[in-house]
């Protein structure tokens, strides 16, 4: 049997041709290295930089370790005619929103005319990309088509399988998740089921189309948005009754059916990014989106009503807002990452200087230079002791869980002062200092 009367995932398992995975972030370097245990792998991004470390095995993202390279048949490039020998393409590409909470389809459209100049009779082409339904056929496949001068469906096929990473987390993994995916027709749902099943151990979950799966990665991170959004709301709530958000939470806990969130900020670059493609695609076909929307506004909100409440409390110790120094503990989207994209302790960080508060920054994940380039500040190597008028524990990193009282008191001015413990890492165990919580 010839190579090009085998399936692609035949192709693939024997190593006669390659996987290319586009875009080498937090999904596609894990994506790329699975693979990589069986099949032959060839990598892209456009940083040559990110290239240069992952050829030594380091990751840029900070989240896998030298050793998950080892006996990996991956090779790393940022040459497009180096991924032309590849005939299964992934693209893994961010797909954030602008400043108008509009979405950047920038990135995706780009690793659509990188594949399509590579594109080839035969080929398989999957989007992991969150994406608004439609947009893999409507937007994506145009361009394939264009650039390859091919036919979708008769040349070439193309499917979609939403990510599910979740960064920082060691349980919840790419192989121990369900992948949804999708096919253009029943061939490509097949061929694309049994490639994912090389590095899915839990199976996957065949959508009944591309964009059945598009819609459902979406709706997941929308439905947690929206449940998120409903605590945020009580915390504002509750916190002006003077009653506990955490202590009411709790106790609503032990009803067997009462849903688990807790409120907080909602940033990165999945559940404070993806609704906003819902929000979008559903204005184009006239429909205003009503919950949604006002989910977003409440999350969006919240690092700014910290800021202010951190100021009020400032005020209320008989502090002048204008000399007083706050210490922000935390600046990544969330605990035990080194991601900062879309965080949201920036919004802290803005309202408290648009007091005129003086803020120093402690993190012991976050890439100060990163956070310079990205968002105009930096971080301090050690918080000074006996400076501050209070301290806003912004992500609950695992080093900060077994501080004590005792800790904070030392780093406020004459050793009192206001916590405000935006995740309740310190509950209950604070008995001299303004303690504050969502």
């Amino acid at each position: 049997m010839s190579v090009m009367n085998k399936t692609i995932y035949d192709q693939l398992i024997n190593k006669e041709t390659a996987i290319c995975v586009v875009g080498l972030g937090y999904v596609g370097l894990p994506l790329a290295l699975e693979f990589a245990r069986n099949t032959r792998v060839i990598g892209f991004d456009i940083n040559e930089e990110r290239i240069g470390m992952m050829r030594n095995h380091i990751d840029p993202s900070r989240e896998l370790e030298k050793s998950d390279f080892k006996d990996r048949d991956v090779s790393f490039t940022s040459k497009i005619e180096e991924i032309k020998d590849a005939r299964f393409y992934i693209v893994a590409v961010p797909t954030p929103i602008n400043n108008m909470n509009l979405p950047d389809l920038g990135p995706v459209l780009a690793a659509s005319r990188t594949v399509g100049k590579a594109l080839k009779k035969g080929d398989y082409v999957v989007y992991e990309s969150t994406v608004y339904p439609g947009c893999t056929e409507d937007d994506c496949v145009p361009i394939l088509e264009e650039l390859s001068g091919l036919k979708m469906g008769t040349d070439f096929k193309v499917g979609y399988s939403p990510e599910r990473i979740n960064p920082g987390d060691k349980v919840h993994t790419l192989r121990t998740i369900t992948k949804v995916v999708s096919g253009c027709d029943a061939e490509a749902l097949e061929q694309v089921s049994n490639v994912y099943k090389i590095v899915v151990d839990a199976g996957v979950f065949p959508a009944t189309s591309i964009k059945v799966a598009e819609a459902c990665k979406i709706t997941e991170n929308t439905q947690r948005d929206a449940n998120i959004a409903l605590v945020n709301e009580l915390s504002l709530i509750l916190n002006k009754m003077g009653i506990s958000t955490l202590d009411v939470l709790e106790a609503a806990g032990s009803k067997w059916n009462f849903l688990k969130f807790s409120p907080g900020l909602v940033g990165g670059h999945c559940i404070g990014v993806d609704p906003y493609y819902l929000v979008y695609k559903a204005k184009k076909i006239g429909y205003y989106s009503k919950v949604i929307s006002s989910a977003r506004y409440i999350n969006d909100s919240m690092g700014f009503y910290v800021g202010k409440e951190t100021v009020k409390k400032i005020l209320e110790l008989g502090h002048n807002a204008l000399e007083s120094k706050v210490l922000v503990m935390g600046a990544t989207f969330k605990e035990n990452v080194s991601d900062i994209r879309n965080s949201k302790v920036v919004d802290i960080i803005r309202e408290l200087e648009s007091f005129s508060v003086q803020v120093d920054i402690i993190d012991p994940y976050a890439d100060s230079k990163e956070l310079k380039d990205e968002y105009g500040f930096g971080l301090i190597k050690e918080p000074a002791p006996g400076e501050y008028d209070a301290i806003v524990v912004a992500v609950p990193h695992d080093q900060f869980k077994s501080l004590d009282e005792t800790y904070f008191k030392s780093l406020l001015k004459g050793g009192m002062g206001v916590i405000m413990d935006i995740k309740g890492i310190y509950r209950n165990k604070f008995k001299e200092l303004v303690y504050w919580s969502l």
